[in-house]
């Protein structure tokens, strides 16, 4: 059983879907998804370890070896990668249990049960497969449900917010397909590893450099890189509070993943910085990304949109350490990738804590909450500081590696301008806390209290990890040093 992990990975949660359509119990449903996800987690536990025993796993399917079958391979990058989805997916679903009661009738509960377990199905399924088809056919699988859990909300912008997602997701998906259509065309195979071997010889062709455009420009809008993030704040302000925490932690890293993958593993690094001007645009996008959404982030009477604003804002910073083109800039964008998904998990599990009391996330119905819901908003506040960057937080020690790659590189004025960023987002995180703390109750009802254990418990788990990850650091900065020296080495530069 052991060595069939890597497809077991994505099967346990594709088989468990459809399982949630065919049980009508509510009760029911959710824990089996619970279930579902749990194992999809010990999976990746197991996957991990393994990984780092014997740094690559390899699983052909169908017994196929490459390039002829589908390979799914496991490497130090993607294997951290798997344990963050899968806990972010079971973790959320935990706060579920009781959030979606209130946001969702009976009979939409079975619906986001089956769209949340093939949601991350695809997700896993990106993350595993070593084949760039595969990887389009399971970025559609997670799209679509996404989708479908954005629509679910109660408002009824949620249904313009999908459409206008599906609209853009729709446009970067078909970028995505010809880039991969275009490099099978001039290679005659899909199998990253053996993409890789064959592009060299090809690499000035101008087919092969439409492709690799058209496949960037793709990736960049699902994880919703400034300017085509356009999607993303209506997207996670108004999808059920469960579906934007689980989003949030999980998808855009995701894509991060794949261009990140695509660059080094395919396309090759060394070729990227010098052919390509991809180091000056990514500099560019990074940072009016983190200072356009920061601002616009200050201006937010609502507060999903107000942190949906500040991630497009912390995509720039992931994207920023990526255009260092340095092994300690690799590993600050993946340190961030992960530390991201624990703030910002936490933070809108405990904005669905507000929303199951109050009815609703806007900044002026936060008023006075500060003494009616004491540990939903220190778990606010204690996220906005790990946002923030605070020492202690995992936040800080992202900051605290890009901020040294940039130094290593040179690149003072950049160093400064990351700088002055965070103190925009104390300027956002402060209009929350004034309103919290300082601001008499706007709702003064005895049933205004902390959420009941189940989403209070997952949200403090996930506070914790931003404090516990902030001081031990050797796992996440261990496989972030690891990844990005392997990821150097296969892309044929000295790291």
């Amino acid at each position: 059983m052991i060595e069939h992990l890597p497809i077991l990975q994505v099967i346990v949660p594709l088989l468990g879907a459809p399982f949630c359509l065919l049980v009508r119990v509510p009760r029911l449903v959710s824990r089996f998804a619970l279930l579902v996800s749990t194992l999809t987690l010990l999976i990746s536990c197991s996957l991990l370890q393994q990984v780092l025993k014997h740094q690559v796993i390899i699983y052909e399917l169908g017994g196929w070896a490459a390039p002829w079958g589908i390979e799914y391979r496991i490497d130090y990058l993607n294997g951290y990668l798997l344990l963050l989805v899968s806990a972010m997916g079971a973790i959320v679903l935990v706060a579920a249990q009781s959030s979606i009661r209130r946001e969702l009738p009976h009979n939409r509960h079975m619906v986001f049960y089956t769209s949340y377990l093939l949601c991350l199905t695809g997700l896993l399924g990106i993350l595993a497969t070593g084949d760039a088809f595969n990887v389009f056919v399971f970025l559609e699988i997670s799209s679509l449900s996404s989708y479908t859990l954005i629509a679910l909300g109660n408002d009824r912008r949620a249904l313009t917010a999908s459409y206008q997602y599906l609209i853009m997701g729709t446009i970067g998906a078909t970028f995505i397909i010809i880039g991969v259509g275009l490099m099978y065309m001039m290679t005659g195979t899909l199998n990253m590893y053996d993409l890789a071997e064959r592009l060299p010889q090809v690499h000035h062709s101008k087919t092969v450099l439409s492709a690799i455009g058209f496949f960037i420009v793709g990736v960049c809008l699902k994880l919703a890189l400034f300017p085509l993030h356009l999607w993303l704040p209506n997207a996670y302000a108004f999808a059920p509070s469960v579906a934007t925490a689980f989003l949030a932690a999980t998808s855009t890293k995701v894509a991060v993943y794949v261009l990140i993958r695509f660059i080094f593993s395919v396309v090759g690094a060394e070729f990227v910085a010098t052919v390509l001007p991809l180091q000056d645009i990514f500099v560019v996008l990074g940072i009016s990304g983190i200072f356009a959404a920061s601002v616009a982030a200050i201006y937010q009477l609502n507060i999903k949109r107000l942190f949906a604003y500040s991630s497009v804002a912390q995509i720039g910073y992931m994207i920023l350490g990526l255009a260092i083109g340095t092994p300690l800039g690799l590993t600050a964008t993946l340190l961030h990738l992960f530390n991201h998904a624990l703030m910002k998990a936490a933070l809108f599990l405990a904005i669905g804590g507000v929303f199951y009391r109050v009815g609703s996330a806007q900044l002026s119905h936060f008023a006075g909450l500060g003494k009616q819901m004491p540990w939903t908003m220190a778990a606010i506040v204690a996220g906005g500081l790990s946002l923030i960057g605070v020492p202690l937080t995992v936040g800080f020690v992202s900051k605290w590696y890009l901020i040294l790659a940039l130094l290593d590189k040179g690149w003072w004025p950049v160093t400064v301008l990351v700088l002055i960023s965070s103190l925009l987002a104390v300027i956002y995180v402060w209009r929350i806390v004034e309103w919290v703390y300082f601001a008499p109750p706007r709702i003064i009802l005895d049933e205004i209290k902390d959420p009941p254990l189940g989403q209070l418990v997952p949200i403090w788990l996930l506070v914790f990890a931003n404090f516990y990850f902030g001081i031990d650091t050797s796992l996440t900065v261990g496989i972030s040093e690891l990844a990005a020296q392997t990821l150097f080495v296969i892309s044929g530069v000295s790291p």
